[in-house]
């Protein structure tokens, strides 16, 4: 999803917390992309677009904290999803020999950071970045 996209699901979920006073605030979880802090060649719009998503979060948790409303994002790195399975073999590699633990992420394992930021756990995490890279980047 580009930062369009993320900017209008956030809107109207936005809206509903504050209309239904929701317990504890809410809270909105940005998904984005390690490429948005490191950019990649060949894909430079897309890195722009994950990279808007990350300062979108980062104001909303300024402007919505007041609110109780918690928002994070979350940038994983290179992650085995349809839309990396049709990917060459020598992009996969490279990807791979870039990530110091050697391997993809499972989209369970990004899912389960989008949990805890969900959660209770992580209750005073507002404006923050996560990334779930396996060390991409670093």
């Amino acid at each position: 999803m580009d930062i369009r996209g993320t900017f209008l699901v956030t809107k109207s979920a936005v809206r509903e917390m504050l209309a239904n006073k929701v317990p504890g605030g809410g809270t909105v979880v940005n998904i984005a992309s390690i490429w948005g802090k490191t950019g990649s060649a060949q894909h430079s719009a897309y890195s722009a677009s994950k990279s808007a998503i990350e300062g979108f979060t980062r104001s909303l948790a300024l402007e919505l904290g007041g609110d109780g409303i918690r928002c994070n994002a979350v940038l994983p790195g290179y992650t085995d999803t349809p839309m990396t399975a049709n990917n060459s073999e020598e992009a996969k590699a490279k990807d791979i020999a870039n990530t110091p633990l050697g391997r993809a992420a499972l989209p369970e394992e990004v899912a389960r950071v989008v949990t805890f930021l969900c959660g209770p756990d992580s209750s005073f995490m507002t404006g923050a970045s996560i990334e779930v890279t396996g060390g991409y980047g670093i």
